[in-house]
């Protein structure tokens, strides 16, 4: 299995009062990341179709340490779960090289233009297959 890694800056806006990343503002690092993956590194692999609708059906986070200011941090993704029309993406943010987060997003191809889902195509699929945890 292959990591999709994306280095994320952490702006003075995602800081809470006590001079941390904000709990929701890892949504936020979580968002670019997978917009890198699935827009930019999607594209390059000549696929377009995601960048025509993807909507988040559930989001899971686990903090495990605080984030300052400062460096970029890195997420690297996979794939943890395939489904006919739907995907699972599953994270690790690292601070400084420490792991600070776990998360995961389950994804849904939609059909923006007819609002509503659909299902994975085979060009998804296979994108997807070289990042699927085994």
């Amino acid at each position: 299995m292959t990591r999709f890694v994306s280095d994320v800056s952490v702006r003075w806006s995602d800081l809470d009062a006590y001079g941390h990343v904000n709990n929701a503002r890892f949504l936020t690092l979580y968002e670019e990341a997978r917009v890198e993956m699935f827009f930019v590194g999607a594209r390059k692999h000549g696929l377009g179709s995601f960048e025509e609708g993807i909507v988040i059906a559930r989001h899971e986070i686990d903090y495990l340490r605080p984030i300052d200011y400062g460096e970029r941090v890195r997420i690297e993704m996979w794939i943890s779960e395939v489904r006919a029309a739907s995907f699972t993406v599953s994270y690790e943010l690292f601070d400084d090289g420490v792991l600070a987060s776990r998360a995961k997003s389950v994804c849904v191809p939609y059909n923006l233009a007819n609002s509503h889902p659909r299902r994975l195509t085979e060009a998804e699929r296979e994108f997807l297959e070289p990042y699927r945890e085994s």
